[in-house]
């Protein structure tokens, strides 16, 4: 088949992108064709009328050609979360009949600004997939069918280089990373009371976003300690150069740190959002942010083994290697069967 995914903006390294991305990579492993349109990003069909602050919605017309040498369509977030309302409304119109995957990371509902509105489209032709079994809830009760896949990781992956990344960022003491961009939600003022209380460099890797520039000046210059900002030369670099990562958002559609650091091997610290619940009923035993962090610090034998023993639990749930055959699955189901 040729599959397109189709999302606000695809190739950057938010959640959704990064998911969208591993999917691609899925779908190829199964002998797919994937093409990605979006509204910007590097990808093979822009349509600036999908971007997020695009001032018109792009045409049926524009959407309907870059879907039409397509088999099936794969959504990401644009019918979940109503950032272009225009947007969305045209790509339900396009796809109703046509066989769909509507991936869903987020929901109106789990947004407070966001909560007022309508919630995502359905039509017989489609299947709704959601990243968590909140979401997955919170569709069913809206009467959509829909089936849970979480997102999946690389357990295994490269090292990154510490001692590198730390000389280019000039810390030679304890780095706290948070591994996100800075949006209200991400409680950026909660990693700056962790860093302040290890006496410890905070290292936040993604830029403010949503007009979050003047109240993230506002709280650095309220901070006492050090920090560094902006991105690592490979992700897998900056959870290298960690001594501690913390999560201290309190919501996330998912939360890939929280894995990516266990992946990583890495000292890990978060906030009991929401979601954390699921990865903690596949027998995750987290500290939180207030909890005995110079003992999770630890670099200690017996450290080791339980940062070891996390990423044994989360492989048979969560690896990246078990993507496609699940992927396929729901495709190969009957569409009342994928529930």
């Amino acid at each position: 088949m040729r599959v397109a995914l189709v999302s606000f903006r695809l190739g950057g390294r938010d959640g959704v992108a990064v998911e969208a991305q591993k999917w691609a990579s899925a779908f190829g492993t199964l002998g797919h064709d994937v093409v990605r349109v979006a509204g910007e990003g590097p990808v093979e069909r822009v349509l600036p009328g999908l971007a997020l602050a695009a001032p018109e919605p792009p045409t049926r017309r524009e959407l309907a050609g870059a879907l039409d040498d397509v088999d099936l369509v794969v959504v990401e977030n644009v019918l979940s979360l109503p950032l272009n309302p225009g947007a969305r409304d045209v790509l339900a119109a396009v796809l109703r009949g046509r066989p769909t995957l509507v991936h869903h990371h987020d929901l109106a509902s789990q947004r407070p600004h966001l909560a007022h509105l309508p919630g995502p489209p359905d039509d017989p032709a489609w299947t709704h997939v959601t990243i968590s079994r909140l979401t997955r809830a919170a569709l069913v009760a809206r009467g959509i069918p829909a089936t849970h896949l979480p997102n999946h990781f690389d357990l295994s992956p490269t090292p990154g280089d510490r001692a590198t990344t730390r000389a280019r960022l000039g810390v030679a003491g304890p780095l706290v990373l948070l591994a996100s961009r800075a949006i209200p939600r991400k409680n950026v003022r909660g990693a700056l009371r962790v860093a302040a209380r290890l006496d410890a460099t905070l290292w936040l890797l993604g830029p403010p976003e949503d007009g979050y520039d003047e109240p993230l000046a506002r709280l650095f210059a309220e901070h006492p300690g050090p920090v560094v900002r902006g991105a690592a030369r490979r992700v897998a670099d900056a959870y290298a150069a960690a001594d501690l990562v913390v999560v201290p958002s309190v919501w996330e559609g998912f939360g890939n740190p929280v894995v990516e650091a266990i992946a990583h091997r890495r000292p890990l610290a978060a906030y009991p959002y929401p979601v954390l619940d699921e990865l903690a009923g596949l027998g995750l035993d987290l500290p939180t942010l207030e909890g005995d962090l110079a003992t999770e610090m630890d670099l200690g034998a017996e450290r080791r083994r339980e940062r070891e023993a996390r990423v044994t639990l989360l492989a048979p749930h969560l690896d990246l290697a078990d993507l496609p055959a699940r992927l396929e699955r729901i495709l190969s189901a009957p569409r009342e069967a994928r529930h």
